[in-house]
Formats: structure tokens, C-alpha cells, sequence
């Protein structure tokens, strides 16, 4: 199909990440399997083996366009001249959270969005391969390309569909696990659960909170026997290195070509042996794999190593595994170092190979200086208060809030208004015809008659402060005429989002134009003026994927389709237009795109560039609303007269957002949103220890996907409330109190709030449970008091002397 297995230069897309790849056939170089030279025109073609009732595949499988795009921005740091790249596509789904903002990104550097059907590839005497195609006007075009990459979609492997049949797991007509949109970490087996792409295409965000959503609910059966089978890991004796003269090692890594293709890796190798105290370095291809893991162990324990310093890519993400490594080996693990010669230094300086190579060096060359002046530590102990504050009242936090519950932790909900619900309250049915208000009301009664769920309505944060397993949060009810203080262990923030309210196409003007909730409510109504009119225009993306919210709000497509169809269903006689830039029905929303198509609802696109405009007139004695927009198909204008106007706008973030950021000390994105610690590995966590997020207060999404993540928050946050006691940061500021002189600079400057002035004594005090060791209060200390734990004082002390004298 399309030329695969007959042409070399037409790969799938898992090939071609195999060709991008530093350990793939090509080693990281991209080059034209047919005769390995680097390709000047690329192709994607979006859809292959999706979205096609031919191949019993009509569902969409979601990743693939931002998948395509992901592709054509990194093929371009590997092959040297300009490259061309074209996307070929029916509708850009790139519906997750910045997903769009990448799409867009792409276009202005340069890749191509070619909206068009391809239906042949075939090879010319060049060599060349030759797309037929035809454009979204119907016209038949031809274009030609050196390599031609075909997106292919998600479908479940024969030895799962067998395993699901042994095991009496009902399956999809696809062989996916068929779930419940308002329990979707559950199988039709009680005790079994799904998560991942079994249970539908999804990207890696969605699969990552499906497994800790999964692991949530496993958890509230098997909590009673909790710690009954529990074996502590144990390791070798730890080493005392106190009086050793430092004895480093140095590993370099590759990372690939994410390293290796910009810096000369080897020559920082050899610059590292030249280094005081490094007796031993090597270069390796992936330090953090498991073999390399083995390797640095076998090093240590060859040349005696007491020192390992790290170069490679984030700390923030391997840090914790290295320090794993050396402990193995007997070292303690504040013995290591590491430098991020990837984030820091490959990647920003990607276009200057030599003087990238001399900045790693000079990031090696600190490490292993400051790697000599470390010395083992112990790091503190920190009980835990075994109760968790769940903020938000929704489906996300009142889930959240259960699932704790369930496992035997107490749990405070604090909810705003005077009722739990949220948004939920306003949806009735889900697009698969789930019952939302019975889900709902029985959600809501679970919750308030739970034993170790407390209810507080009518509630405002007002302060917050302490660390994980430590919490205190303030809370005013009733307009100030109640204060209390909560006492907790972890934090988790389910606020929600709000629905925009449009200025746009009569909003607000025109009782007839309502926003898609609100046509939702008309319709359980079945107000007669609603589902008995002649003529319904929905225009979708209104407020959304624009300057001012350059987001897609995801949910608004699905919504819309769900509404058409319910009116379908109570006059299927009635004429609806839905107006669109893309259509995305994502996963197996898209079969509820082809029944409604079938069932007459007119699609219309309309670009950006050129909106639909709204005005009202009056025929035939009857006051009408006409909608007026240019059909990129037929390249004319269209009028529709229409007898209501529903708008599909996106979901807003509350207010509340900013202070709550302000007191739980955690970021926002640029739109408002919350801002996970990591967008793959930690999207339901904050990179604030202990604080936790869910539901819409994350991004726009389903009830189904806030409910999957709402179980993930929870279940990280029970890995914190289970353990007696945490184990806080070793690298911790101290202050030499006779020489402190109370400045309050420290405290001005601690970007985690750990250090406090006490203005009685005049000294600053370190809360070490919230220092992350970060050492901006030793580096800002004018008098030396402040000193990072684990370091050498009197040879930090002359290594500043000297500093100051040189200068």
C-alpha cells in the first residue's frame, strides 16, 4: 500500500524513528535507504491504516499528526542542507496539551501542511518518489519527494486480544479493551484494569496517568494488605571515604547524537583526565542504560573510585538513578555529580560544534572540582501526617478524594461554591450515551457519607505553607465568619476549569446564540424553540486556537457531534451545519464523526483567516440568523440561514488558579493552566514535593480522561502517605550562626522558602525539609555563613579567597 515493501524510500513511521535514532540502522544519520544519501524532500502521509472503513480501522489513532510533526522538526537537526518537508493530512489533530503551539511552531520553520488525500505513490526513472494526490478542492496533483514516511496508527497485537479472551476481558469490534468512558481504568472483569493503549490509542501523557489511574484503583482493593509482604532492598555496606585524598571518575555520554553529533565527546574525555584527582574516564554511549549501569559499579570498585561525576543530560530526571548506581557500588550517593552537557549545552548550542565541545569541557571542569569537595552525608528524616487536601469539588477532585479514602486516608474537600459537581453539573450524557447526572449523584452521595471524607463548601484558601508529609493549610468559610487550619500530608489541586464566555458572533446579544453547554441543558429541556427548529449552525474553535488562547480546548469537537446527534435523534428531519477548522475526534470519537455525517449533519470548513460572520435578518416574515462563510471546497461564499446559533468555546481556568500557584508554590503555563514537573514522566505531579494535580485544572479534557487522572494524582499521593517517614534532601544549607549577621538576603533570594530570618536573634534558620540544596544563599551570603552541607567549608572558603583575590 502507498509503495511500502515495494520501494525502498517508503518506510512507516516507527522505521523512521528507528533511522533517527543514534543506535538505529544508520546510526542517528538520516539517509535515503536505497542508496544512503541524505534525502532533501520528505513526505508524511497522515492516516495510513486509520480512519479507513476498508482495513476495519475506523477509528483515529490519535498520536499520529503530532507524532509526524515531532518527526519533521527533529529530522532537521540531522541532515545538514535545508531541508523540505510535507505533511499530508485530513483534519491536524494535535488536541493535547501545547500540542497545537507545536504544530504551529513547525509551520513557522519552515514544514509543510499540505491538506490533501494521497491515494498512489510511485517511483520515476530519477529515483524520485511520486505522490498522486488530490487537494481539498478535489483537484488531482502530483508531487515528488526523495523520502516518503507513512503514519501509521495503533492497533492491539494478537497475543493480547488471546490473553483479554482467557481471561473474559470484553474487547471492542477493534480488539481493544472495551471500557466504561466514566470508569476507563476498569475491564468488564471485576479486579482487572487496563491502562495504556489497550485500552484505546492515546499519547504517552494519557498512558502514563492511565497506569498511575490504574494502579489507584488496584491499590483500594489491595490496601488492607498493605506492607504484609514488603522486603526493603538491601545494599553492600557503604563505604567510609572520610581522609581519602579524591579519586574521580568521569563518564561522558553520547546520548546518541543528542551529545555525540555536537560535541567531541572523546576530546572532553581526554580534557576530563587532565583534571586534579580524576584517575579515571570514559566516553559511553548511553550511560543510563543497564549495562553502562553495570560498567561505572565494575569502575569503582577497579580504580577505587570515591567521587563519580556524571555528564550527561538532566539531572532532574536521572539523578536519582545514578545516585542508585553508586550507592550499589558502596558510595554513598551524595558522591556523585552531576552536568548537563545535553540541555545546557548539545541542544542550545546545536549549530556551534567547537565552541559547544569548549563549554563542556568548562561544565566537566566545575563538576569535578566541585565533586572533590564533597563528602558523604546522611539526609533527614521527615514524619508524615497521614491526611490529604484535595482542592475542588468536581468529578476530578471528589474521584481524587475516593480513591484516597477507600485506601484508609482521611481526606479534606474543599470546594468553593456551595455544591459539589462542578462543570459535570451542566453535561447530561457523555457522547457514547453514558449517564452523567446518575454518575454524578451517586458520586456526590459516595463523598459526603464517606467516613473519612470531610465536606467543606463555601470555602477560600487563604494561606498555605509547610512541605511534603508536613502541610498547613488555612481555609475562611462563609464570608469570614469560620477560619480553620487543616493539617496534611499532600496536596492535591482538582479546581477545574470554567467555560469561556464569547463576545464574539452575537453572544450575549441574541438570546438564539447559545455555547454548546448551553444548548446541552436547552435540549435535556427539549425546549421546543431548540429541538423543534428548522436550521442549526454550529461554529466551533470560538475563542480558542487564536492569539489570545492559542490552545485547543479538545472536548468542543466531541461535544458538538454529541449535540447534533441528539437532535438528529429528536428530529431527524432538521438541518444542522457545523462549521469547523478540524474536525478532531480523536481515538474512537471518531466513529461518532461518520454517524453523524451519515446522518446528514453538513460539514463545513472555514480557515482562520476568513471566520464565519453572524448578522441578523429577517425573510418571509420570520427574524433569522445568517451565517456567512467561504467554503475552501467550493471556493465560494455560503449563506445559511439559521434558526440557532450554537458556539463550541473552550474551557478558561478559574481565577482561583493564580493565588492557589502563589500559595502551593507551583508554576502555570503561559495560558493559565497548571504546570506538571514533567510533560511524559510526571503529569500528574508538581515539581513541589508532595502537591499533586487533576482533571481540567491540568488542561481541557474529557470526564473520562479527568477521572483517569484523578486516580493517578491519587495514587502518587498515597505513595506519600503510606511511608512513616520520608527521607528529605542531604545537600542542605547551614548557617554558621557567629557569623550570621541577620541580613535577611538569604531569605530574600531562597527560591523554595526554606530560610526564615529569626529577628530576635538576628540569624537566618534553615527549615531543611523544604531546601533542595540549590546554593543561592551561599553564593548571595556576603559575610560566608551559609554553606551547602556536604562540602569541604574551610576549602570552599579558600576557593572563594582566591576567587575575590584573583578578580
Amino acid at each position: 500500500h502507498l509503495g511500502y515493501r515495494r520501494y525502498p524510500d517508503v518506510v512507516t513511521s516507527i522505521e523512521f524513528e528507528r533511522m533517527l535514532s543514534a543506535s538505529g540502522p544508520y546510526g542517528g544519520h538520516l539517509v535515503r535507504p536505497s542508496d544512503g544519501r541524505p534525502p532533501r524532500r520528505i513526505a508524511w502521509i497522515q492516516c495510513v491504516g486509520s480512519r479507513d472503513a476498508s482495513c476495519n480501522r475506523e477509528y483515529c489513532s490519535t498520536v499520529c499528526c503530532t507524532y509526524a510533526i515531532k518527526q519533521a522538526m527533529v529530522a532537521r537537526e540531522h541532515v545538514p542542507h535545508e531541508l523540505e518537508e510535507t505533511i499530508f493530512f485530513m483534519d491536524m489533530r494535535t488536541q493535547g496539551k501545547d500540542f497545537d503551539k507545536f504544530c504551529e511552531r513547525a509551520v513557522r520553520e519552515g514544514v509543510e501542511l499540505v491538506r490533501g488525500r494521497v491515494y498512489e505513490v510511485e517511483r520515476n526513472d530519477a529515483g524520485e518518489l511520486i505522490l498522486k494526490y488530490v487537494d481539498e478542492s478535489g483537484v488531482p496533483k502530483r508531487r515528488a519527494f526523495d523520502l516518503v514516511v507513512l503514519s501509521v496508527g495503533f492497533e492491539p497485537s494478537e497475543d493480547v486480544v488471546k490473553l483479554a479472551k482467557k481471561l473474559g476481558v470484553q474487547l471492542n469490534p477493534y480488539g481493544f479493551c472495551q471500557t466504561d468512558p466514566l470508569a476507563p481504568v476498569e475491564t468488564s472483569k471485576p479486579g482487572l484494569f487496563v491502562c495504556g493503549a489497550f485500552s484505546g490509542p492515546k499519547d504517552i501523557p494519557e498512558t502514563v496517568m492511565g497506569a498511575s489511574g490504574a494502579a489507584g484503583s488496584a491499590s483500594v482493593l489491595l490496601s488492607p494488605a498493605r506492607k504484609s509482604m514488603t522486603v526493603e532492598k538491601e545494599y553492600p555496606p557503604e563505604r567510609d571515604v572520610s581522609g581519602e585524598e579524591p579519586r574521580i571518575g568521569v563518564f561522558v555520554c553520547h546520548c546518541g547524537i543528542n551529545i555525540g553529533g555536537v560535541v567531541n565527546v572523546p576530546e572532553v574525555v581526554e580534557f576530563a583526565k587532565t583534571l586534579p584527582n580524576v584517575v579515571y574516564a570514559e566516553d559511553n554511549l548511553y550511560t543510563c542504560s543497564q549495562d553502562t549501569q553495570e560498567r561505572i559499579k565494575e569502575k569503582i570498585r577497579e580504580h577505587n573510585l570515591n567521587r563519580v561525576v556524571i555528564a550527561s543530560c538532566s539531572p532532574r530526571t536521572h539523578e536519582p538513578l545514578f545516585q542508585e548506581t553508586i550507592r550499589e557500588a558502596g558510595l554513598n550517593k551524595y558522591l556523585l555529580e552531576m552536568v548537563n552537557i545535553r540541555d545546557q549545552c548539545s541542544w542550545v548550542h546545536m549549530n556551534d560544534p567547537k565552541r559547544a565541545t569548549e563549554k563542556a569541557k568548562d561544565l566537566v571542569k566545575m563538576a569535578v572540582y566541585k565533586a572533590r569537595l564533597k563528602e558523604p552525608l546522611k539526609p533527614p528524616t521527615i514524619p508524615v501526617k497521614k491526611s490529604a487536601l484535595v482542592i475542588g469539588g468536581g468529578v476530578a477532585g471528589m474521584t481524587a478524594a475516593l480513591t484516597l479514602a477507600d485506601q484508609g486516608f482521611e481526606v479534606h474537600l474543599v470546594e468553593r461554591s456551595g455544591e459539589l459537581g462542578g462543570m459535570a453539573r451542566r453535561i447530561h450524557e457523555t457522547i457514547e450515551g453514558a449517564d452523567v447526572r446518575a454518575f454524578l449523584d451517586d458520586l456526590i452521595k459516595r463523598v459526603e457519607e464517606h467516613p473519612l471524607i470531610r465536606v467543606y463548601t463555601h470555602a477560600y484558601i487563604v494561606d498555605a505553607y509547610g512541605y511534603v508529609g508536613n502541610f498547613t493549610t488555612e481555609i475562611m468559610r462563609y464570608r469570614g465568619r469560620s477560619v480553620e487550619r487543616i493539617e496534611h500530608g499532600v496536596t492535591i489541586i482538582a479546581t477545574g476549569a470554567e467555560e469561556y464566555k464569547p463576545r464574539e458572533y452575537l453572544y450575549g446579544k441574541d438570546p438564539r446564540v447559545l455555547t454548546q453547554l448551553e444548548l446541552e441543558e436547552e435540549i435535556a429541556k427539549r425546549n421546543p424553540d431548540v429541538v423543534d427548529c428548522d436550521t442549526l449552525v454550529m461554529i466551533l474553535c470560538v475563542g480558542s486556537r487564536d492569539a489570545e488562547r492559542p490552545y485547543c480546548s479538545k472536548v468542543c469537537c466531541n461535544q458538538a457531534i454529541k449535540n447534533a446527534l441528539k437532535l438528529k435523534e429528536l428530529k431527524p428531519e432538521m438541518n444542522i451545519y457545523i462549521l469547523y477548522r478540524d474536525i478532531r475526534t480523536y481515538g474512537f470519537y471518531e466513529l461518532f464523526y461518520r454517524e453523524a455525517r451519515e446522518k446528514g449533519v453538513v460539514f463545513l470548513r472555514y480557515d482562520p483567516e476568513d471566520k464565519p460572520r453572524v448578522s441578523q435578518v429577517k425573510r418571509d416574515g420570520r427574524h433569522l440568523l445568517r451565517v456567512e462563510l467561504r467554503d475552501p471546497v467550493l471556493g465560494e461564499e455560503v449563506a445559511i440561514d439559521a434558526d440557532i446559533i450554537a458556539l463550541s468555546v473552550p474551557m478558561v481556568p478559574p481565577e482561583s488558579a493564580k493565588e492557589l500557584a502563589t500559595l502551593y508554590k507551583v508554576p502555570l503555563n503561559e495560558d493559565g493552566f497548571f504546570l506538571e514537573a514533567h510533560v511524559k514522566l510526571r503529569p500528574v505531579e508538581f515539581a513541589t514535593d508532595g502537591v499533586f494535580l487533576c482533571g481540567t485544572a491540568h488542561a481541557p479534557k474529557s470526564i473520562s480522561e479527568s477521572i483517569a487522572q484523578a486516580k493517578a494524582a491519587a495514587s502518587r499521593a498515597a505513595a506519600v502517605l503510606v511511608k512513616d517517614f520520608l527521607v528529605a534532601e542531604g545537600i542542605v544549607c547551614e548557617v554558621n550562626e557567629d557569623i550570621c549577621g541577620g541580613c535577611g538576603i538569604c531569605e530574600a533570594l531562597c527560591p523554595y522558602g526554606a530560610i526564615s530570618v529569626d529577628r530576635e536573634r538576628r540569624v537566618a534558620v534553615v527549615n531543611e525539609a523544604l531546601c533542595k540544596g540549590c546554593g543561592t544563599c551561599a553564593a548571595a551570603c556576603p559575610s560566608g555563613a551559609a554553606q551547602l552541607r556536604g562540602f569541604k567549608r574551610d576549602q570552599i572558603s579558600e576557593m572563594i579567597r582566591a576567587a575575590l583575590t584573583e578578580v
